[in-house]
């Protein structure tokens, strides 16, 4: 378990220095994820309050995070949101050095995409 939460802290610490593949969420849509997952970060309480269609939640505050994604196959695309970006960068930087081969940060979050949807 602590080398779960070391793993975690080393990977967010070095997070400035890598440059993760993303997309605005406002551009996402539900064709993306035909062969891949769509993964919220927020915690069970948000996403209770509304989230996308089809998505999994696994939240990114949970000490068991690394190994609740371990049930994730790696081989497919992995779609990552949260409530404004932050945390679905961090995890989308996680994923990707475990060697999930496709992680793509939903910038924005859920509030950006909210937003759009009401405009």
């Amino acid at each position: 378990m602590k080398f779960h939460y070391l793993l975690v802290t080393l990977l967010v610490i070095n997070l400035g220095c890598v440059q993760s593949n993303g997309k605005h969420i406002t551009e996402f849509s539900q064709n993306d994820i035909e062969s891949g997952i769509l993964m919220d970060v927020r915690t069970p309480e948000e996403f209770s309050e509304g989230h996308l269609d089809n998505a999994v939640n696994i939240d990114w505050f949970e000490a068991d995070f690394i190994k609740n994604v371990d049930t994730i196959d790696r081989a497919r695309p992995v779609y990552v949101y949260c409530k404004m970006g932050g945390r679905s960068a961090k995890a989308a930087y996680v994923l990707d050095s475990l060697g999930f081969d496709k992680v793509v940060n939903l910038e924005g979050g859920y509030d950006a995409f909210i937003a759009n949807k009401s405009n």
